[in-house]
């Protein structure tokens, strides 16, 4: 995974890899996309492949190349797990500060708290 996120670091990389995330295009219909010379293309090819999140195929002289989701899955999954965990934190720390709300108006004897939106509550 860690490959992958080092491929994905570069923007011209990520660009080829929404390119063939749907086509499956030669090397030259790639580069023909990017103000570089195919030499470059073909270098940020070779380090997406390494990474695992292309893959390549041969037809006669033409490299064709497509994106691998299977490459991508783990990268997807450790976002996935990040986010929901970052989400968790931050559902916390949202009804630990309603709580710090209600409780404060409690104590200051207001009969009624008062939810984060405005509106009391029992």
């Amino acid at each position: 995974m860690d490959e992958a996120f080092k491929a994905l670091v570069e923007p011209r990389r990520r660009a080829i890899l929404r390119l063939v995330a749907t086509d499956e295009l030669a090397a030259g219909e790639i580069a023909a996309a990017f103000s570089v010379t195919r030499s470059a293309v073909s270098q940020h090819l070779s380090v997406l492949k390494e990474a695992g999140l292309v893959a390549e195929r041969r037809a006669g002289t033409r490299r064709l190349y497509r994106a691998r989701p299977e490459g991508l899955a783990a990268v997807r999954q450790y976002l996935d797990d990040m986010w929901a965990g970052a989400l968790e934190v931050g559902r916390r720390l949202v009804e630990a500060d309603a709580e710090a709300v209600r409780a404060a108006h409690r104590s200051a004897g207001h009969e009624r708290a008062v939810r984060l939106d405005g509106r009391a509550v029992a």
